[in-house]
């Protein structure tokens, strides 16, 4: 099995806000998602970062027109999800699945391009999502115009598969494929049932810890971002408990791989060293 996780754009914000004690120059974080290269499955991806549907896509509504002004997501066309596939020889139509874990945009943009895929997600989170009023959502950052129309007909909810210890402190959760290849565990706080993935590659463990915190050295050097970073959690209390459980994973010298952090991670799509 391969895993790796490409860029697909970047956004600019101050790192004060991103980093207790932080500097106030700006910092360009990634958009990362992740690509499983599963040598039964094939391509699966893990999210789908940034795509065209945030910044031009037609079935945008006008809040969904205001967040991508605000925010101002530069994308990286080299890097978005079918450019990615194509260099390895496959098509939208050959990925079968894509991991969700979470519904904020810069997780769900791309779900529609890919026709053949179910979608596998925390299903209190997705019940959660269908009873909120569009208000409710629009105030976390998610925007229910960037799913698939037939999105519910597609779902594998996490609580259908089968339970995993994956050890190394992380919580209880369930083997995604049935043969210990992913995962998925509750890294719950940033958003509701955000779930992150530890996979063993080469014998040794590797965990995308998604949005727990922005950067890794917030975990590492206890710089857990305040006021007003804490506005844009779910549940701050729960989102302290999940950075405390990576924080400690991180401490045993095992690898995660966060969502934004602009440091290069040793996962990180490099086309030369990547092969069908």
């Amino acid at each position: 099995m391969k895993v790796f996780f490409p860029n697909s754009a970047w956004v600019k914000t101050r790192e004060r806000l991103v980093l207790k004690g932080g500097r106030f120059a700006k910092i360009d974080l990634k958009v990362r998602y992740g690509v499983i290269i599963h040598p039964k499955l094939g391509p699966i991806l893990i999210d789908t970062g940034y795509t065209e549907e945030v910044i031009s896509g037609t079935k945008r509504g006008v809040m969904l027109d205001l967040y991508a002004r605000v925010l101002r997501p530069r994308l990286n066309k080299a890097e978005q999800p079918k450019a990615v596939l194509a260099r390895m020889g496959y098509g939208p139509e050959d990925v079968r699945y894509v991991i969700v874990t979470h519904f904020h945009a810069d997780h769900v943009s791309g779900l529609g391009q890919f026709p053949n895929a179910q979608f596998i997600v925390d299903g209190a989170a997705y019940k959660h999502l269908r009873s909120t009023p569009r208000r409710g959502n629009l105030r976390h950052g998610i925007f229910t115009e960037l799913l698939p129309d037939n999105f519910s007909e597609r779902v594998i909810e996490l609580c259908h598969l089968p339970e995993a210890d994956p050890g190394y402190g992380l919580p209880v959760g369930h083997d995604i494929f049935g043969d210990g290849c992913a995962v998925a565990v509750s890294l719950e706080g940033h958003a509701k049932g955000q779930f992150g993935i530890l996979m063993t590659l080469n014998g040794s463990p590797l965990l995308y810890a998604v949005d727990v915190q922005w950067l890794a050295c917030a975990l590492t050097e206890g710089r857990i971002p305040g006021w007003p970073s804490r506005l844009v959690a779910d549940d701050f209390t729960a989102y302290k408990h999940s950075a405390a459980i990576v924080a400690d994973y991180i401490k045993q010298g095992h690898t995660a791989v966060f969502c934004h952090d602009p440091e290069t991670s040793a996962y990180d799509y490099l086309p030369e060293t990547i092969a069908k």
